[in-house]
């Protein structure tokens, strides 16, 4: 198998980042599977290489080994095969951090399907959208997911469940371990193209239900410049080990932390948790001896108030990575202390595009504010935002765009060809945010064009949660926007109109929240509810987001108001 050299320009001398960028140039094989580059390869070189260091589940921590995950995937892909899944369909994957999660993408991909990540966080009404819109013929279901499953299973026309976990449910038609028990010791997985389709990732849901993002196969090849140079500053050893705290749900998670590690033979660590703990993750940094360690700056910060440097030893750390939000200057100066000096950088990506920006010390001196630059291999430039032609001069905000011949970027939008035709613009991706790029070439993220919400390090679009408020019997007209929050960077805030029967009182407030939490992600609910008799809106009758999103407490329209934590 070819090693695709490339992809190993760490083991060189630069001279500078502006060096290494003009010698970069992508290798993309004829054929390139992401199971057999990831896993399978690794297991044929060193049957005892460790993959994932597994940890927060019911068991002591323990090793799974490339040559186990192989075997694994290899049982569960004849299985799914004799189930009558095959080449192009949707598989199911709930993203709990756990080895389960990887060996059901392999099998996936092993058998030509497509693996759609999904997060145990999902409400009733995300996880229906979700398995309804991709058509799913299986679902490989984390136990802690089935009480929802449960909820809507008469609503969703899935051919085959697969419970993980200890217990067995009866909503499953099998267990994983059942599945994998039945298999086959060894497949050959499909031949497959770089661009034939490979996961089927959702977005945040930002001007309605979330939008099915197509990634090929070569989408993993495209991620791996910007892995190397900032995610592990030009340097790879044998003792590195990745986590991050985040659900492998997201492609800034089982993407840029997940795949490209073990894409490198470099192990993973995974914990299974509920909510993110603060003082557990630094024990797991230190337990596991982390060396590049990955988490929102919303996560970073709750570290730095709990003041988990304390009594630990996180010296292993050598980077810290984080995007979504901006990694302030009072995070970098703790973050450098706690992790004994560690490289901090910034990322920036999206589904559609991921990981093109970074930063890389090892290379290029860091800039406050900025996020860093284009990745090797990546033509990052800002767009004007009426004409849509490339702005020269230095410094001037537009939107950020993306070359789009780049195996990173995404294919298709799932089903929705008008979307996908207004995403790409003459053969540039539009990410939808405001940016500017310097006279050096660093870019810097300035907002969202489309008030997207940023919270704790999770994106969460408005139009999911106003959909969800307005199913409730008291709401006439609901629209969200985001606002400060000194843990999370943002949370939801919802303004809601009421129908002519209801009026407005605090038990009211908990009910929409609770019918929120019910039916969306936990980190999605309002925790903030206004009422007002009307809604600011254009002439087309859009909500004028901007106009809530500004403090006018003074303004008459408005009714109660109350957070809840």
């Amino acid at each position: 198998m070819d090693r695709l050299d490339t992809y190993h320009f760490y083991e060189r001398r630069w001279a500078n980042y502006s060096e290494l960028r003009e010698w970069f140039q992508w290798e993309i094989p004829d054929r390139f599977n992401k199971a057999t580059y990831i896993c399978d390869r690794w297991a044929n070189a060193d049957e005892s290489r460790v993959a994932v260091y597994a940890d927060g589940q019911q068991t002591d921590p323990y090793a799974v080994t490339f040559e186990e995950l192989r075997a694994q995937s290899d049982a569960l892909a004849s299985s799914l095969r004799r189930y009558g899944i095959g080449r192009g369909d949707r598989i199911a994957v709930c993203g709990g951090q756990r080895p389960e999660t990887l060996v059901a993408h392999l099998a996936t991909w092993k058998i030509g399907g497509i693996s759609v990540p999904m997060s145990a966080l999902f409400g009733p009404d995300a996880m229906r959208h979700r398995l309804c819109d991709s058509g799913a013929m299986a679902y490989i279901v984390d136990e802690s997911n089935v009480p929802t499953l449960e909820s809507i299973r008469d609503s969703v026309d899935l051919d085959r469940v697969i419970t993980v976990g200890e217990r067995s449910h009866g909503v499953g038609d099998a267990s994983l371990r059942e599945a994998v028990a039945e298999g086959s010791n060894r497949i050959d997985p499909v031949h497959t193209s770089p661009d034939d389709p490979a996961v089927l990732l959702y977005t945040s849901g930002t001007t309605g239900k979330p939008k099915g993002v197509i990634l090929a196969h070569q989408t993993l090849l495209g991620d791996l410049p910007s892995f190397i140079a900032a995610k592990c500053n030009m340097v790879l050893r044998d003792d590195d080990v990745h986590w991050t705290p985040s659900e492998w749900a997201w492609v800034g998670s089982i993407y840029t932390t997940a795949f490209t590690s073990l894409f490198y033979g470099l192990p993973v660590v995974t914990y299974q948790r509920e909510q993110f703990d603060p003082h557990r993750a630094a024990d797991v940094i230190e337990s596991h001896d982390v060396t590049v360690f990955s988490a929102a700056p919303a996560a970073l910060r709750r570290m730095k108030d709990a003041n988990v440097a304390e009594g630990r030893d996180l010296s292993s750390v050598r980077v810290v990575a984080g995007g979504g939000a901006e990694i302030t200057a009072d995070i970098r100066d703790w973050a450098e202390e706690a992790f004994s000096g560690a490289a901090i950088h910034q990322l920036y990506g999206q589904t559609e595009a991921n990981l093109v920006v970074g930063e890389c010390t090892q290379l290029v001196e860091s800039r406050p504010g900025s996020d860093g630059l284009a990745g090797p291999g990546h033509d990052v430039q800002i767009l004007d935002v009426e004409s849509g032609e490339v702005l020269d001069s230095p410094d001037v905000p537009g939107e950020i765009a993306v070359k789009y011949d780049d195996p990173v970027c995404f294919s298709e939008y799932w089903n929705d060809s008008e979307a996908t035709e207004a995403k790409i613009h003459e053969g540039w991706l539009l990410t939808g945010d405001i940016g500017s790029i310097d006279e050096d070439g660093y870019v810097t993220f300035h907002h969202r064009k489309d008030d997207l919400i940023v919270t704790n390090g999770y994106r969460v679009g408005p139009g999911e949660i106003e959909s969800v408020l307005e199913t409730h019997a008291a709401v006439s007209k609901a629209a969200v926007v985001g606002i400060p929050d000194d843990e999370r960077g943002q949370v939801p805030k919802a303004f809601v109109v009421l129908s002519e029967t209801e009026s407005s009182h605090s038990s009211l407030i908990d009910d929409l929240q609770d019918h929120a939490r019910e039916n969306l992600a936990l980190y999605k609910y309002p925790r903030a509810v206004e009422f007002r008799e009307s809604l600011p809106q254009t002439q087309t009758g859009k909500i004028k987001r901007t106009v809530l999103g500004k403090a006018d407490g003074d303004d008459p329209s408005s009714g109660p108001t109350t957070s809840r934590e």
